[in-house]
């Protein structure tokens, strides 16, 4: 895929560019802050952006700014958003529009080169990958009646895979069971939440998302 990434620190920065280039990738531009990641991505249209949530001048939310531009400029540009911590006013608007190829990392996942690169390749493919703490935290429960609590733990389980941006195969391998047994818990999720209408990988997830987090 052809890249751009936008990250601060310039030791991490280079670091990414170099694992990613090992990886058959193409790096087409570097950068450290929002406006510089629009200027980029305007220049070079990308596939896809990996971006950190905290970049000059300010370090708070630049580039989770700067990656829901991207997005309602250019959709069909897959985003990755890496962040120390879980913004979460931005991340659920990111993560809950109407479009496939995104996802929101912890910087703590990029350690683990293979779960990294497998979430790259994943939202490059149009598909979701969600850190399970980004979820656990978007997801959290407040004083209202919890639209869950009719879930089996098994399908709780599934229901965490399928937020992640796991595909029904990948559910399977994971937990264990086949995959039919995985379509039946999906479907029973669906019902018992009232989201039997969705259909489709990606809007689906977005849909589990969108609905969890009213």
């Amino acid at each position: 895929m052809r890249l751009i990434l936008a990250e601060d620190s310039t030791l991490l920065r280079e670091g990414l560019v170099r694992l990613l280039e090992e990886e058959g990738h193409e790096v087409v531009a570097a950068v450290g802050d929002g406006q510089a990641l629009l200027d980029a991505v305007g220049t070079h249209t990308p596939d896809l952006v990996v971006v950190d949530v905290r970049m000059p001048p300010t370090h708070t939310d630049e580039g989770l700014r700067a990656a829901l531009e991207i997005r309602r400029r250019l959709p069909g540009v897959a985003v990755l958003v890496l962040s120390q911590y879980v913004e979460k006013r931005y991340a659920t608007e990111l993560i809950t529009a109407d479009n496939a190829g995104v996802g929101y990392l912890l910087k703590d996942r990029v350690a683990q080169i293979g779960e990294f690169m497998d979430a790259l390749e994943r939202v490059g493919a149009g598909g979701a990958a969600f850190d399970p703490e980004v979820v656990r935290q978007l997801l959290a429960r407040t004083t209202h009646t919890d639209p869950l609590s009719h879930l089996t733990p098994r399908e709780r389980e599934v229901l965490d895979a399928m937020a992640q941006g796991y595909t029904n195969a990948s559910i399977a391998e994971l937990l264990h069971v086949s995959q039919s047994a995985v379509e039946k818990h999906i479907s029973a999720i669906f019902d018992k939440l009232d989201l039997s209408h969705i259909s489709g990988y990606s809007l689906r997830v977005l849909a589990v998302l969108r609905y969890l987090g009213s």
